[in-house]
């Protein structure tokens, strides 16, 4: 069992690519920067269904939700080291607006929609299942 899930939101910094498995099987890849101040990339892999709406739907410079599970992946530099990379793989990839983002308030945004803003205590009790946690 995995308790890996991550909760990413950020900006695409490299649009999407789509791909094939040998299967037929859509792969769609792409990275996000979740750090304003510094380049932070964490790469986004997409498959399936999601991946063929991912790669229409999201371009560079969008913000993006993304939910998964983190992954890790080694590779060999051409030097002989080794390189860990951090990715996740998604359930869901959601673009949102900037207004989204800045959910601070209460008040109703410039389309008339409530933005609500949510503790983030009440929503991790929400996300846990007590029947997972292997203590």
């Amino acid at each position: 069992m995995t308790l890996a899930k991550a909760f990413l939101t950020g900006v695409v910094a490299k649009a999407p690519e789509k791909r094939f498995t040998q299967n037929d099987m859509a792969i769609a890849g792409f990275s996000i920067n979740i750090d304003k101040n510094t380049e932070t990339l964490i790469r986004v892999i997409a498959f399936g269904q999601l991946a063929d709406t991912v790669a229409s739907t999201i371009a560079q410079g969008d913000s993006v939700a993304v939910e998964g599970r983190l992954q890790t992946n080694t590779y060999k530099l051409p030097n002989g080291k080794d390189k860990k990379i951090f990715e996740v793989n998604a359930n869901s990839v959601e673009k949102i607006s900037a207004n989204s983002l800045a959910a601070a308030s209460n008040a109703p945004n410039s389309n008339g929609e409530n933005i609500v803003s949510f503790n983030q205590d009440e929503i991790a009790q929400d996300l846990i299942d007590e029947d997972e946690i292997p203590f």
